[in-house]
């Protein structure tokens, strides 16, 4: 599988944020270290064409979140910080389509084709791809430029983080997007 050789397609960064850096406060264990660098590879790779790229930052409506607008941790992290001409949307939700103008903007650039990048694997990261799914988007999902962390479940079991990642791809995978890796991102289009 290729991807199309018509049109730009648009990179979307979710949450690469600094705030994420505090692995304690989201679980205290996460998978894939590297998910940030491969981002930046992908990231250098669009720039490099100067194609789209749009930036999605979390801005948490809890006062206490690392996310939240008045803490240091909402700043984007340093290997992806968006340059002057890069589009930044902000967000209050999980998806990076609700209450904001991302569609439109894609939709006004003629953009059909989508790779995602970012986090958390099943939280944003989830819930955006789902719904560029169902809004008709061609969408890629890298999961090697992912990640997220462990989860409790209902009766207290703790959930390893890479367990919640395969789970979240898999979930996706041919449903909503197609899960892919940088590697074969860079090789294939």
């Amino acid at each position: 599988m290729t991807l199309p050789a018509s049109g730009q397609p648009a990179l979307i960064l979710v949450d690469i944020q600094k705030g994420f850096d505090n692995i304690a406060y989201w679980g205290g264990q996460r998978n894939n270290p590297d998910a940030e660098v491969k981002a930046s590879e992908l990231l250098s790779y669009w720039r490099e064409r100067q194609w789209p790229v749009f930036h999605i930052q979390h801005c948490s409506t809890n006062p206490l979140s690392p996310l939240h607008q008045t803490n240091a941790g909402n700043a984007f992290n340093d290997l992806v910080t968006p340059a002057q001409d890069e589009e930044i949307i902000k967000k209050k939700v999980n998806s990076a389509f609700i209450g904001t103008y991302l569609k439109m903007r894609l939709e006004q650039a003629n953009i059909t084709t989508l790779v995602i990048v970012g986090l958390t694997t099943d939280h944003c990261i989830s819930t955006t791809v789902r719904m560029a799914g169902n809004l008709g988007f061609q969408t890629f999902l890298v999961a090697d430029a992912t990640a997220t962390f462990n989860k409790k479940g209902i009766d207290g079991r703790n959930y390893p983080a890479e367990l919640i990642h395969e789970t979240a791809l898999a979930s996706l995978n041919e449903e909503f997007a197609i899960v892919v890796t940088t590697s074969f991102i860079k090789q294939n289009i």
